[in-house]
């Protein structure tokens, strides 16, 4: 019995452990904007109503455009799909979006995906197809460790572009945190497209 404590006592310190450092990476990477000259910038869907963009959508919109604006890529892709009923694509509204504050769409990619695996597969093929591999992503803070980690194992070169005006906020980022945490934890395990395939 007690060499069973002793191991569980083991085991769960290593768990513990891997949690911590997983989570200490997902904050870190999330205070890291690694604004540079790029060929493409991906921005990661959010919701959507009506066509309308969410405020956290448009805090990436507003991220990726300043982005834009300083000429540091010629290709925006835009992601997201629809939730049953609805009319427009987060894509869609992304693109709407970013045309109204004068990016051409001819320089807008959109591609609908309903999970973030999904959103970045559909955005490298789009991009391979062109040439592209070099990219920014725009996503809240907490999200980018995981699209780092996912645009990597796709085969992208990716840096952290992260909206620095989320309405997602001190202590409402906690659960936002938490998920990531247990989604990189658990990804770099098992792999990110498996765990896309268990939901």
């Amino acid at each position: 019995m007690r060499w069973v404590l002793q191991r569980l006592v083991i085991i769960a310190l290593v768990v513990g452990g891997y949690f911590a450092f997983t989570a200490a990476q997902v904050w870190l990477t999330s205070r890291h904007h690694d604004a540079r000259p790029v060929q493409a910038i991906v921005v990661m869907g959010a919701a959507q109503y009506d066509g309308v963009p969410s405020p956290d959508l448009v805090a990436r919109l507003q991220e990726a455009n300043t982005l834009w604006q300083r000429h540091l890529a010629t290709t925006m892709v835009v992601t997201g799909s629809k939730e049953a009923g609805d009319k427009f694509t987060e894509a869609h509204a992304s693109a709407a979006w970013l045309e109204q504050h004068g990016v051409p769409p001819a320089n807008i990619a959109e591609v609908g995906g309903n999970d973030s695996w999904t959103n970045l597969s559909l955005a490298a093929a789009v991009l391979k197809q062109r040439g592209l591999t070099k990219i920014l992503v725009v996503t809240d803070g907490f999200h980018e460790d995981r699209s780092l980690a996912i645009a990597s194992n796709l085969g992208l070169q990716a840096w952290p572009a992260p909206a620095t005006n989320s309405p997602i906020k001190g202590w409402g980022t906690v659960p936002y945190y938490a998920k990531e945490t247990v989604g990189v934890a658990l990804g770099r395990i098992i792999g990110y497209s498996r765990l896309h395939r268990l939901g």
